[in-house]
Formats: structure tokens, sequence, C-alpha cells
């Protein structure tokens, strides 16, 4: 197949990215995969099966349909392809998917507990991070239950396994996945010193509608 210039440069960015997660400490080894659904042209970029990050290039990169059929031959594709899909199919306002194994967020997965709005920057993800409920890696019991539970969210915790953030963009979700593990360290620190207090629904609103221009340039 012809790889089109914007295709080159969404799979070069997964490979930055995936070298990133490595970086910023939200994964380990190959652990974790990354996707971008360019859904004009119905391809989705995805991370290649027990590849390490660093060993990765853009070769490398899968590329499959929407309905996760090979387009081109390759590597296999993550064994998490179907909660990629999942999620764009749940979330069409959605082009990239990161799942992370990082450890505070982990943690909180493990014990099942949900990381409420102990900071601001969980808005990122939602008024909350919620925990969907345990299914083997790779399952389509899995799959379904991060479609059902991405729904009304940019990330969700994958009980006894991680987290799965999504975006607009590889950059956006990435930057889900970040202050999600930002806020489950500041999280996990304020409860080993005491009681934590938790911001309520209606300052998360608030904070969750100021972050639609979060970030945006701006005339004075």
């Amino acid at each position: 197949m012809i790889i089109s210039t914007e295709l080159e440069k969404i799979m070069a960015e997964i490979v930055t990215f995936g070298r990133k997660m490595l970086e910023d400490g939200l994964t380990a080894g190959s652990g974790g995969n990354l996707s971008v659904y360019m859904r004009d042209v119905n391809i989705i970029a995805i991370t290649p099966s027990g590849l390490g990050y660093m060993e990765m290039d853009t070769d490398d990169v899968v590329l499959l349909d929407g309905d996760g059929r090979a387009i081109r031959p390759g590597l296999k594709p993550s064994s998490e392809l179907g909660f990629h899909i999942a999620s764009y199919r749940a979330r069409p306002d959605v082009s990239a998917v990161v799942h992370t194994h990082s450890p505070f967020a982990t943690t909180f997965a493990c014990l099942r507990m949900e990381i409420p709005a102990v900071h601001y920057l969980v808005g990122f993800a939602g008024k909350k991070v919620s925990v969907a409920p345990y299914a083997t890696f790779g399952s389509d019991g899995l799959a379904a239950s991060v479609g059902e539970h991405i729904s009304d969210r940019n990330a969700v915790l994958l009980a006894n396994h991680g987290l799965v953030a999504i975006g607009k963009d590889l950059a956006y979700a990435y930057n889900v996945a970040l202050e999600v593990e930002y806020t489950a360290r500041i999280y996990h620190q304020s409860l080993a010193i005491g009681r934590p207090f938790i911001l309520d629904d209606d300052e998360m609103d608030r904070v969750i509608k100021k972050f639609e221009t979060y970030g945006k340039p701006s005339v004075a």
C-alpha cells in the first residue's frame, strides 16, 4: 500500500510516544500500547505485540482497517486491539488510545479503588477515574468492558491491569494518561498522611468547562 505523508507522521508519533511511556515511567518493557484511528480513511495504526519500544521503528507499526483487518503485511497487532476498537466505536469524537501500566494508577487499579477529584487535574479524565471490572488481557470481555466504561470519560482504570486514556489525538490522550498518573500519585501520598478532601461535582463541572480552552493561545 502507499503510505501517505499524514500516515507516516502518525506512525512516527506512535514510535515517539511509545518511547516516552518508558521515559516518563508509564510502563516497563513492552507493556502497554498505543493507537491512532484515521477515521477519514478508516485506518488504525497500532503498536505491534511484544516488541520493545526502544527497538520499534515506524515500519513495525501495524496498520489495520476499522474492524481490525490487516491492510498490509507485518507484525501482529497489540493483544489489546479489541479494546482500542471498542473505544473508537464507543467514542466517535476520539482518534487516539493510550494504554499504560503506570505504577500509581495501576496500584489503585489493583486495589479496585477509583481515583476521585483529589486534584482538579483529574478533570482531564472526567470527574473521577472509575474502575472497569477485571477481565483477562486481550479478551473480548475486556474489550466490551472498556467500551462500556469509556463512553462518558477520557480515562478508566482496568482492575488488576492498568489504565486506558483516550483523546482527540495521540498527544492529548498521552497527556490524559500523564495527568491521571500524577493525580494517582497525589492521592496515594494524601492517603498515606491523612484523609484528603475531595472536590465536589459542581467544582469539577467548572474545571472541565475551563479545560475546553486550556492551553490554547488567546488574545488579551
